[in-house]
């Protein structure tokens, strides 16, 4: 088995960062900079930062403040939001962003992946699938920051994602996001089981058992979470230690753990 990361999720919202409920992110948690300073402190693998309001108002991300940021942050940093081209990822990457998370591109441009993956290598390409629970059961996959529904299943779109060149998938439970009810482990199944390529469980972590059992029960490469991170005083290092002590491998430098 691979190692797990642990990889916080920053949600930048207009001047700062936010977080709220099922994709309605409302909550004012503090600026960029600082966060970036405090992760790199804390022992983290990577970092993901979603502009989430830049597909919306249909702008291209903010290239000037990714550069000072990647400038401070000592993990790689995954940016995704407003990416809508070729162009732009490859704008991101010069910016200092050692990943680019696509979304909403993969359904109106169905040859972006293919394009990104082949320009820039697989390993610079997130896949993101944002997904809920429709009413006959079927995790359907959704487009623009949440607020559309397509007619893609995550088995299927997952399926096409690899096929299409992606380096590794994030997926997120709208309905458990921010809810810190524990990762919605179906979903990350329905996804683990259909590709080959590493996919990163996001949505809903609340406790460091979170963590196990979606790596242990759902086969999930990763781990993504935000409120977790910033509403309690659990630490990425304490995360990592509770999975080695639960007998999975760990990226960290703490000592006695598994490297």
């Amino acid at each position: 088995m691979l190692k797990i990361r642990v990889i916080p999720t920053l949600l930048w919202k207009g001047p700062g960062l936010v977080k709220g409920v099922g994709f309605d992110s409302w909550r004012r948690i503090g600026t960029l900079m600082p966060a970036i300073k405090v992760y790199n402190a804390r022992d983290v693998d990577e970092l993901i930062l979603l502009d989430i309001t830049a597909t919306r108002d249909q702008r291209e991300p903010d290239y000037a403040t990714i550069e000072e940021l990647a400038a401070e942050c000592f993990v790689p940093l995954t940016v995704g939001g407003g990416v809508h081209s070729v162009e732009v990822v490859r704008r991101l990457l010069r910016a200092g962003a050692d990943k680019v998370a696509v979304n909403t591109a993969s359904f109106s441009d169905p040859d972006f992946v293919r394009r990104a993956s082949d320009m820039f290598g697989a390993q610079c390409i997130v896949a993101s699938i944002d997904a809920r629970r429709a009413t006959d059961g079927r995790y359907l996959c959704h487009s623009h920051s949440g607020t559309m529904e397509t007619d893609r299943t995550v088995e299927r779109h997952s399926r096409w994602l690899e096929e299409q060149g992606a380096g590794e998938i994030l997926v997120t439970s709208i309905e458990r996001d921010g809810t810190m009810a524990g990762y919605d482990l179906d979903l990350i199944r329905a996804v683990t089981s259909s590709v080959r390529i590493p996919v990163i469980a996001s949505g809903g972590a609340g406790r460091l058992d979170d963590f196990v059992e979606v790596v242990r029960d759902a086969d999930a490469s990763a781990v993504a979470a935000a409120s977790l991170f910033h509403f309690t005083e659990h630490t990425p290092a304490e995360a990592k230690a509770h999975m080695a002590a639960h007998g999975l491998p760990v990226r960290c430098s703490v000592a006695g753990l598994s490297r």
